[in-house]
């Protein structure tokens, strides 16, 4: 992979200059975009994914569903339906997607959860709904330019940052390093825990953050216990050896903790958004216990053979300077 991404290096400079001249258009008015009298939140990345997006969502679900009527929309990536699709006590990871279907399973009493393609269409379907939703959450939707979100969250991993890196095809950038600039908020996604003052400041260096952006830091926290369905939490470390089972864009954090904490196991990965055959399932019903991830779960949840054995790892996002972070959202979401 490594050698035909350098092999395709002749294109980055078309590549660059296509996503740059886009992004021109629509900066200067001349491609249409929709702008809102409503809040809007945009969270997205530069990059191709694996930046924490889905638990960053959850994480502003639950600072505002008690004080905003919320909703989210997603394209849905992965599922075999079209169009607007609204979730319901009848979804499942076919019809909304594996990450809106896992905010559906969590959130349905308090939120609204939908998937559109087109971002305009589906804002004007939720305004159709009673009730009507007074936030927006848009997923992954940096790069959907014809939606004007009033409120951008940009997110780049620690080990892989937007400005250490090329755009698409021998790089992992969507568009070039200068879309950032419509970020409010610029998360630094997957951090060490014991990330010290310098190097974050090291980081800011790098990202030059403009006038009006705030830099923020954050860092997943895995829970000390897997879920077996809507059993009683059962804690990690008293399970026996198993099986990891992931279909997410970067697993290795996630494989740096278990083996941290001295589980036994034997990692059996596939791409981001898997979608698991009759053949996968089959032989995963085989094994004795599998740990995997929520997202995954969410598409796998339903499999009679694998009732009683599948368990899931919950995981949160905690902000460093999380007062501010709150503020900075909520004055957008609810002062707006």
């Amino acid at each position: 992979m490594k050698f035909l991404r350098l092999v395709l290096l002749p294109i980055v400079p078309i590549y660059y200059v296509i996503t740059w001249f886009r992004n021109l258009m629509f900066d200067k008015g001349y491609m249409a975009y929709k702008s809102y009298d409503f809040p809007i939140i945009c969270v997205g990345n530069l990059s191709t994914g694996g930046t924490g997006k889905t638990p960053m969502v959850e994480y502003l679900i639950r600072l505002l569903k008690d004080n905003t009527k919320l909703a989210t929309l997603s394209r849905g990536y992965g599922r075999s339906s079209k169009g607007f699709v609204l979730g319901t006590e009848r979804s499942d990871a076919l019809s909304l997607g594996d990450e809106p279907f896992q905010f559906y399973n969590k959130f349905n009493k308090d939120i609204l959860v939908a998937v559109d393609g087109n971002r305009q269409e589906g804002i004007a379907k939720l305004l159709e709904q009673n009730p009507m939703p007074d936030v927006i959450i848009l997923d992954d939707a940096f790069q959907h330019r014809k939606v004007q979100a009033g409120f951008n969250v940009l997110l780049s991993t620690y080990d892989n940052l937007y400005t250490d890196d090329f755009v698409l095809p021998t790089g992992n950038l969507r568009e070039p390093k200068s879309g950032a600039k419509r970020a409010n908020i610029i998360v630094v996604t997957k951090c060490p825990s014991d990330l010290s003052d310098q190097i974050k400041q090291n980081i800011i260096s790098k990202i030059k953050p403009l006038a009006y952006q705030e830099v923020f830091f954050s860092v997943i926290r895995y829970s000390a216990d897997v879920i077996l369905g809507d059993k009683k939490p059962v804690s990690l470390k008293q399970l026996p050896a198993f099986k990891l089972i992931t279909g997410i864009a970067n697993a290795a954090p996630l494989v740096d903790y278990l083996n941290t904490i001295g589980s036994e196991f034997e990692h059996i990965a596939f791409k981001d958004h898997h979608s698991f055959s009759r053949g996968e399932i089959d032989e995963m019903s085989k094994y004795a216990c599998i740990v995997t991830t929520e997202k995954d779960y969410m598409r796998l949840k339903s499999e009679p053979s694998l009732q009683g054995k599948l368990y899931y790892l919950p995981i949160e996002v905690q902000i460093d300077r999380p007062d501010q972070f709150n503020a900075l959202i909520k004055d957008f979401a609810i002062n707006n």
